[in-house]
């Protein structure tokens, strides 16, 4: 399943880049908008991976039944949007040899995409800021197409743009998000150990493999020759 790789699709958040500091201060400058008590770190690393509209409704059903959820969405939305943009990449950091199996695969003669969940208007200055963005030829978000991943559309639309059968692209992410939208794209996959995963195991996720890092992937690669 691994033969002929032509090119990588790499997830971003608990992928590429450790974010939920970054969420973590955004959402509680937004709860605290809302004279809402701060939520922990590790409560926010279970609700992270769906878009931003999704975690917003986890934040805010930590206190509201559905209706209230309602009536305070939009305003939570905008709040979380402009706190997170002022402070966007300050507090994450990158995985170890993320740099290192990014310039091997380029190496290789691999093709890099980013396809995240994260807005554009977040993930772009994001990845400049990390100093990651000029390794990847598109970076689609989760406004990017009408639908975010588990759903196929976002990996179908990124091999088609690659001009490539989803057979010929790898991808690569931390989550079950990433999993059942490369399977069900016909894409192999394989997944990261430290990432998020809504607060469970990786090993519970229906991938093609675990790799430690990306520089592991770009090794495993290199060595079976399936580029």
């Amino acid at each position: 399943m691994f033969s002929h790789i032509k090119a990588v699709i790499i997830d971003l958040d608990g992928t590429m880049i450790d974010t939920a500091p970054d969420f973590l201060v955004a959402i509680n400058r937004m709860r605290e908008d809302f004279v809402l008590a701060p939520l922990t770190l590790d409560v926010i690393k279970t609700m992270v991976g769906k878009g931003s509209e999704n975690l917003i409704h986890k934040v805010l059903s930590v206190n509201f039944d559905v209706n209230g959820v309602a009536a305070r969405f939009d305003d939570a939305l905008t709040a979380y949007q402009r706190h997170y943009l002022a402070i966007n990449g300050d507090h994450s950091q990158l995985y170890p040899e993320v740099h290192e199996g990014l310039q091997a695969m380029r190496d290789m003669g691999l093709r890099l995409v980013c396809v995240t969940n994260k807005p554009l208007a977040f993930a772009l200055p994001l990845m400049q800021k990390k100093e990651i963005s000029f390794y990847f030829e598109q970076v689609y978000g989760g406004d990017s197409f009408a639908k975010k991943k588990p759903d196929p559309l976002p990996m179908l639309e990124a091999c088609k743009a690659l001009s490539l059968p989803p057979s010929q692209v790898l991808a690569i992410g931390d989550s079950s998000n990433d999993a059942i939208a490369a399977r069900a794209a016909g894409c192999p996959v394989l997944t990261v150990p430290y990432g998020y995963n809504h607060g469970e195991a990786v090993q519970n996720i229906q991938s093609d493999g675990i790799v430690e890092t990306l520089l592991d992937a770009a090794r495993l690669l290199s060595a079976k020759n399936l580029y």
